[in-house]
């Protein structure tokens, strides 16, 4: 089967974090969403439909990872096609449709639509062309995966994802490495080269732990599953990882983090609390950084993002924090707090509720970060992670200052 992934032009719901990646790069349980795709569906080809500006980003990191041939923003052929919302959460395994048809939400998004249309191009995705609003007249069809509205929603299903994953790749790991640590229940799975400190609770009595290949976990740490743990990341001492949190690749990690999805190359090695949150690549927060995720009335939490403000339908929602933003020691974020990407947080009380992308927030209040000094901390930040820095880095930086102030208007 050929599978089309789109973003469409409603990606902009996902910033800050969709500013440098398509939504379908988007992390969920033990990978992306890109990954959950590609296992539901099996395609033996499959092509991308993204915003121009991310093509050599999909060149460079997402093809090269694949094991089947890709294309991208390449328009269909005479081949009949499945046409996927890239922002869709799979939890079981695609049933092939036989004819055209086509599943919708709200009657204003394509879910997924299996079609035979030459010539429907990506930019028909984009701009809601009339050959794509066709698309809506075909026979519908019950949706066979979960419809993301916001990065929380990804949060809230992070945990269900995690179980979902690890039964689905249980054979990909190995066996636990001796050692004085305590684990409680089986259902604990490792990549090589793990190692766990002297003194450590694995309690997997009420959920997977997984924790891929070079990661390590001090001594003295508590994870309690379902949880997942990078590969090569490292838990400081005394580091307690609750339910419902996926920690990526590369982070170094301490203090208290639960329920939280935890992107690539973060570094957060000191005490503090990260709840109920989404932090993307190469996030760094101060000791002591507190993310309050609950109202004190216990009441719906609305995110700010610009002059936009949307209720969550969540009493439980941390902080969303954008790529390469940092947090000075002793930082307070309220319940549903939006911090963009490349922002630098260096104020003594509550951070505001919105800090739009390539700002400083200071006791002064919030002032505009240029971008080449963005660019200038990056290349600092990946040469302390011996990280070779690349025109790639670059673009995606830039582009991701161009489309911020459309994404947070």
């Amino acid at each position: 089967m050929h599978l089309v992934i789109f973003e469409g032009g409603r990606w902009d719901g996902f910033a800050p974090i969709a500013l440098g990646r398509p939504t379908f790069m988007l992390q969920c349980g033990l990978g992306t969403l890109l990954d959950r795709h590609l296992r539901a569906i099996n395609p033996s080809r499959v092509s991308f439909w993204v915003r121009p500006t991310l093509i050599e980003y999909c060149r460079q990191v997402v093809v090269p990872k694949l094991k089947i041939p890709a294309a991208i923003n390449q328009p269909l052929d005479d081949e009949p096609v499945l046409i996927l919302g890239g922002r869709v959460l799979h939890f079981h395994r695609y049933e092939p449709q036989d004819l055209e048809s086509v599943s919708v939400e709200h009657d204003t998004f394509i879910r997924e639509a299996y079609v035979k249309r030459p010539g429907l191009s990506p930019q028909d995705a984009l701009e809601r062309s009339p050959k794509w609003m066709q698309l809506f007249d075909l026979p519908r069809t019950q949706p066979q995966a979960r419809w993301a509205n916001h990065l929380w929603d990804l949060v809230h299903w992070n945990e269900e994802s995690i179980v979902n994953d690890a039964v689905m790749l249980s054979d990909k790991f190995g066996k636990l490495p001796a050692g004085p640590y305590h684990v409680i229940g089986d259902d604990v799975a490792v990549g090589e080269g793990v190692q766990i400190g002297a003194g450590a609770v694995l309690d997997a009595s009420r959920g997977p732990i997984v924790l891929a290949g070079g990661a390590s976990v001090g001594a003295c740490s508590v994870l309690t599953g379902p949880c997942c743990v990078g590969a090569y990341t490292r838990l400081a001492p005394f580091t307690s990882i609750g339910p419902g949190t996926s920690i990526g690749a590369m982070c170094h990690i301490g203090g208290n983090v639960d329920n939280s999805i935890i992107s690539n190359c973060v570094d957060k090695p000191h005490e503090g609390y990260i709840g109920h949150s989404y932090l993307g690549d190469w996030v760094n927060i101060g000791g002591g950084t507190m993310t309050a995720n609950v109202k004190a009335t216990y009441g719906d939490i609305a995110i700010r993002r610009g002059s936009t403000t949307i209720k969550s339908g969540r009493w439980s929602l941390g902080t969303v924090i954008g790529d390469h933003s940092k947090t000075s020691i002793g930082t307070r974020l309220p319940p549903g707090c939006y911090v963009g990407y490349s922002c630098m947080l260096m104020g003594s009380g509550l951070v505001p509720k919105f800090v739009p992308s390539f700002s400083y927030w200071s006791d002064a209040g919030l002032t505009a970060m240029p971008t080449s000094k963005a660019i200038e901390v990056a290349r600092r930040v990946f040469a302390r992670r011996n990280r070779g820095w690349t025109p790639l880095d670059e673009q995606i930086i830039h582009h991701a200052a161009e489309s911020a102030p459309l994404a947070e208007r």
